[in-house]
């Protein structure tokens, strides 16, 4: 093994070195070039291409970063590696150092989406739960500091990766924005272009802290429970609506629907009722003055007075109380012998106990209606 690795050092150092990258994926991000114990001649070409940026670092620290073009990898193109080297008469050996191609063109079409419902508090509503989703595009804007601060050592660092980071980001920031937009909720299906914008600004500090420009930020969609949709349609509709015309309608809609249920000969009635009645409501809808006229004429002009109230009694027999009872149930106990003249009665108003000959609206009771004495044998 020893063998080979010599031999593979040795033709590294016979031919001129190029140090390049050749994208053949559509979501690599960064790529890290690989060359034995990543050893690179001097005067080695470096070509990076439209879309890349090479970023060189050195024992962790970041030394270099090349835009499109070709350069020959020497003291002259290298100042911050040489001072990191602390080589003072250029490089008369192969040199070790890391080199990143980071891909800088846009990303486009990348998908976030709200793994879990996000809490809002609605003034109609109460607590309300909604999800989003929509897309992204990026491109890397600081190659350094994204390769520094993201990547790290990863050899091959694709938009996967970085989109699960920024999906995480962007529902954060993406919560924050909508709670403290404090819309009516039926409004921020109806407003995505708004909040996609607002988002897109708030979340661009957060990305430029990592090296990332956030050039497009969309909601395609915001969604409730549909129960709660439902329930948003129905309120939107009766704001609109005269709650008189809807209930008579409603009122109608229901008998002509029990009159279908019906059969034979009642159904018939029903039906011919049932026209009657909504003829008679249309006609009001139609004409309320003439509605108005008749219930004004419907109204009696006397008010009859209020009833009278009844004089009850409480009556004694054999030391103990009865009642109350009226003034016709005592004059049919006086007729059954239950009471006589002198049994003890009182009402409502009265100081004391008195005898029913003494009470004046009970004398009538005693006019030719009291029996004469049993005769004796």
């Amino acid at each position: 093994m020893d063998i080979f690795n010599e031999i593979k050092k040795k033709l590294s150092q016979e031919f001129i070195d190029i140090v390049e990258w050749l994208d053949s994926s559509n979501d690599t991000i960064v790529h890290r070039f690989e060359r034995y114990q990543n050893e690179i001649k001097n005067n080695a070409k470096l070509i990076v291409r439209e879309g890349q940026t090479a970023v060189f670092v050195n024992e962790g620290q970041l030394a270099d970063v090349f835009s499109p073009g070709t350069y020959t990898l020497n003291t002259k193109n290298l100042p911050i590696l040489t001072t990191l080297k602390g080589w003072k008469y250029g490089f008369d050996s192969p040199f070790k150092a890391e080199v990143y191609f980071v891909n800088t063109r846009l990303f486009t079409d990348e998908k976030w989406g709200t793994k879990n419902p996000i809490m809002l508090s609605d003034d109609r509503f109460g607590l309300v739960e909604i999800r989003a989703y929509g897309t992204y595009s990026f491109k890397i804007s600081d190659p350094g500091k994204f390769v520094v601060d993201v990547v790290g050592t990863d050899g091959n660092f694709t938009s996967y990766e970085v989109n699960e980071h920024l999906k995480s980001l962007i529902v954060t920031r993406f919560t924050d924005t909508v709670g403290e937009a404090n819309l009516p909720i039926e409004l921020y299906a109806a407003n995505t272009t708004e909040l996609s914008q607002t988002c897109q600004e708030v979340m661009q500090p957060e990305f430029d802290r990592v090296g990332i420009e956030l050039e497009k930020f969309y909601i395609e969609n915001v969604s409730m429970p549909e129960d709660l949709k439902k329930e948003i349609f129905e309120y939107s509709r009766l704001d609109k609506l005269d709650m008189a015309k809807l209930s008579q309608f409603k009122a109608a809609k229901a008998m002509e629907a029990a009159a279908k249920n019906e059969g034979g000969t009642a159904g018939a009635g029903m039906g011919m009722g049932m026209g009657f009645v909504l003829a008679q409501q249309m006609g009001q809808m139609m004409n309320p003055q003439s509605n108005q006229n008749l219930a004004s004429q419907s109204q009696p002009s006397v008010v009859p007075p209020p009833m009278p109230s009844q004089i009850l009694y409480y009556y004694a027999v054999n030391g103990l109380q009865n009642g109350p009872v009226g003034v016709e149930r005592l004059r049919e106990l006086f007729a059954s012998r239950t009471i006589n003249r002198d049994t003890l009665v009182w009402k409502q108003g009265m100081g004391d106990w008195s005898a029913l000959k003494d009470v004046a609206e009970l004398k009538s009771f005693l006019g030719g209606n009291t029996p004469p004495p049993l005769p004796t044998a």
